[in-house]
């Protein structure tokens, strides 16, 4: 499985004297001599999650797309093959891929930095040889800093999700079922085989019958 990883670059002005940078997929190198915000601490401790993204950035299929100010960063976006405990490991798949994370930090949210993280990792058809993925669990969500109730949060990341084409797909994954604002998010590259489309069917179900 081919992954291409081609170094995009974009710029957005915060005023006269302030610009931010989204870039990626990054290198470890350039992970390591950067710095996270303070406020970037939605999964773990601002030191861990750096530790986390460096790792997965030097993942044969892993990408990190950024958003920094200077040499901060304050916005991230990570792509990496699913947990080997979780169900979408289980078919095999080298062309199944999971948006894992997404998170900005406080400051700079109102900026649309997620939507442009995200179109950025599909720029150039980078990702059109992969399913990509992504899992929307509501107890992952920023409700109270937002001050968003669990359904507008829903329409909220599907609205970003849709700015790359990713759409709602079905399943009988428990934790999806679990809550119905919870939800699966996928996107088809048109370069992936019938075959991977037809795998990921029966990841999607393990109860097909009762469908």
């Amino acid at each position: 499985m081919e992954h291409r990883k081609r170094l995009q670059r974009d710029q957005l002005a915060l005023d006269d004297s302030r610009e931010l940078i989204i870039e990626g997929p990054v290198l470890p190198g350039k992970l390591t001599g950067l710095n996270m915000h303070h406020a970037l601490d939605a999964f773990r401790k601002p030191h861990e999650q750096h530790e986390a993204l460096v790792e997965i950035a030097g993942l044969e299929e892993g990408r990190i797309i950024l958003a920094r100010e200077g040499d901060i960063i304050v916005g991230y976006v990570t792509f990496h093959y699913a947990d080997e405990l979780e169900r979408w490991s289980t078919g095999g798949m080298t062309d199944l891929i999971e948006l894992g994370a997404i998170e900005v930090a406080d400051d700079y949210r109102g900026f649309g930095l997620g939507k442009r993280m995200i179109q950025l990792a599909f720029a150039e058809e980078q990702l059109e040889n992969m399913i990509v993925f992504t899992t929307e669990y509501y107890w992952h969500w920023d409700l109270e800093g937002t001050k968003l109730n669990v359904w507008d949060y829903r329409k909220m990341m599907e609205k970003l999700m849709k700015a790359v084409g990713m759409t709602w797909f079905a399943t009988d994954d428990p934790e999806i079922c679990s809550h119905p604002a919870n939800c699966l998010m996928v996107r088809i590259g048109k370069e992936v085989p019938l075959s991977s489309v037809e795998q990921f069917d029966r990841v999607r179900f393990r109860q097909r019958f009762m469908y």
